[in-house]
């Protein structure tokens, strides 16, 4: 699940330069926050899910905005009556998109589970990373990442239809978050953007909330299941990748990040008996591969 920080390093947050080779403990620290914030993102997701039975996907996602939104705008602070008509347009839009993303994303996971939900949100980032690049290696990447993707989606008679459209769905919104996060990010400074688009987003998600107190009351496990969500797979990330982002090169950040699909399939098997078989981990594995080569490959001038 994507984070204001995603794998084709688009994020409302500047990066700052990455401190020489002699702050080798800062960029172990840095490693070892990425691995954190990458299991703390999926085991959010797998908790949340556990809410599915009483809150439903819906549900489970209102609440993870309403978290979302109370840290973020607790570390964005924005000045909404300063901000300006051209800079709502793309707030409001990135609200939409957010909000969008993470409801078609849970409620993919709910249908096919959460290695396959988020390897297929993944093609998103990954699909505009290589339509933005014009090398060979990336035209093979491409190839790679389509095989993964139709290998996942192969026909058989317990295929999810609507829960695989749901997870591409998630993909296009991750991708459109990048691009609206990027013109946020040029348009308002420090993360005021990324803040007002999750409390509009938080704002959106409220009549859902009401119905589902009004219609079924929710238990105290369920709920607590929802805000660990939001905790570990929206506040967690997003001050990790704050730290991350200065202590680690962007290449390698976005690297890692691109292991996010494997470490789903792995919290999804482990934590939710939700196993996978051996042509599924390969075509995850194939869609994890095409991101490292793209990143890896060397780039003229």
């Amino acid at each position: 699940m994507p984070t204001l920080s995603s794998a084709t390093g688009a994020s409302s947050t500047p990066a700052t330069s990455v401190p020489a080779a002699g702050t080798a403990p800062l960029r172990l620290a840095g490693v070892a926050t990425m691995v954190g914030s990458g299991l703390s993102n999926q085991t959010g997701a797998a908790i949340g899910s556990l809410a599915f039975p009483v809150l439903g996907p819906a549900g489970v996602v209102a609440v993870r905005q309403y978290v979302a939104a109370l840290v973020l705008l607790a570390v964005g602070r924005p000045r909404i009556r300063s901000f300006t008509r051209h800079q709502w347009v793309p707030v409001l839009l990135l609200a939409l998109v957010f909000g969008t993303m993470n409801l078609s994303l849970y409620t993919a996971i709910d249908r096919i589970g959460l290695g396959l939900a988020v390897t297929l949100e993944f093609l998103g980032p990954l699909t505009l990373a290589l339509a933005a690049a014009r090398r060979r290696v990336d035209a093979c990447c491409a190839v790679i990442a389509a095989a993964g993707a139709v290998t996942l989606m192969r026909p058989q008679p317990s295929t999810d239809y609507l829960g695989m459209g749901l997870g591409l769905l998630a993909a296009v919104c991750w991708a459109s978050y990048i691009l609206l996060n990027r013109t946020v990010g040029r348009r308002l400074p420090g993360a005021q953007g990324s803040a007002a688009a999750a409390a509009v987003s938080a704002l959106l998600f409220l009549p859902v909330g009401v119905v589902l107190v009004l219609r079924h009351p929710p238990t105290a496990p369920a709920v607590g299941f929802a805000v660990a969500a939001g905790a570990l797979s929206s506040a967690v990330p997003y001050l990790a990748d704050l730290f991350t982002l200065r202590h680690v090169p962007p290449a390698a950040f976005g690297l890692f990040m691109s292991v996010n699909p494997v470490l789903a399939a792995l919290v999804g098997w482990i934590g939710l008996g939700q196993g996978l078989g051996p042509v599924d981990w390969t075509a995850i594995a194939a869609v994890v591969l095409a991101n490292a080569l793209s990143i890896l490959a060397p780039r003229r001038g």
